[in-house]
């Protein structure tokens, strides 16, 4: 028996916008003061909100966190599907090492991303909270390794999980290049997969 949704009401609907403002405004202070240095009242300013108002979308600057770790599983979404692509590994692969660095080749993902690792070291929760996304995205990834080694295409002496870590940890390390010295992504793409897959491949 199918249920059907209830429709949006006009107030709801308000509801939404203002928190997706919340979170923009977040967002921004985030970026342009770092997270450590933001204060609630500094988000409901820049969103243009109450504080009582703020506080009844997110009761605090975790629960933005929350919020935000689940907009870069969104984000995500993509990629994951790729690598979930039934064609040869190397191709899925390869596909991958593109989409994933379409994905953090803004400055404002990457500094982003800072502010919330160095956060995480203070407060290990927080970092649980992205850990898991990093996970999905290992653990697909880590998919398509073993078919390649199955396939004879991969190493058969690789560790697959570890390889996808390490794979993950390239593509950062050029996004965080790509932004400290202003080179773009695309130019520091074509030698990074140069050489995963001179790593990788077999013989």
């Amino acid at each position: 028996m199918k249920t059907s949704k209830s429709p949006v009401t006009g107030r709801q609907a308000a509801a939404a916008k203002r928190k997706e403002k919340i979170l923009e405004a977040a967002v921004a202070c985030f970026l342009e003061n770092g997270y450590h240095q933001t204060g609630v009242r500094h988000i409901a300013k820049r969103a243009g909100v109450s504080l009582g108002n703020l506080y009844n979308h997110f009761p605090g600057k975790h629960d933005v966190l929350v919020e935000i770790a689940a907009l870069e599983r969104a984000g995500l979404e993509p990629i994951l599907t790729g690598l979930a692509e039934q064609a040869p590994a190397p191709e899925v692969f390869d596909k991958f090492l593109v989409s994933y660095a379409n994905f953090l080749a803004s400055v404002d993902n990457v500094i982003l991303t800072i502010e919330i690792s160095s956060e995480a070291i203070r407060q290990p929760d927080i970092g649980e909270l992205f850990l898991a996304n990093r996970n999905e995205l290992a653990s697909a990834l880590t998919a398509v390794i073993e078919r390649g080694v199955a396939a004879g295409d991969f190493r058969d002496d690789l560790d697959p999980r570890e390889a996808a870590l390490l794979v993950i940890d390239v593509v950062d390390g050029c996004a965080y290049r790509s932004v400290l010295s202003e080179i773009p992504m695309r130019d520091l793409l074509d030698d990074a997969k140069d050489f995963v897959f001179a790593a990788m491949r077999k013989g």
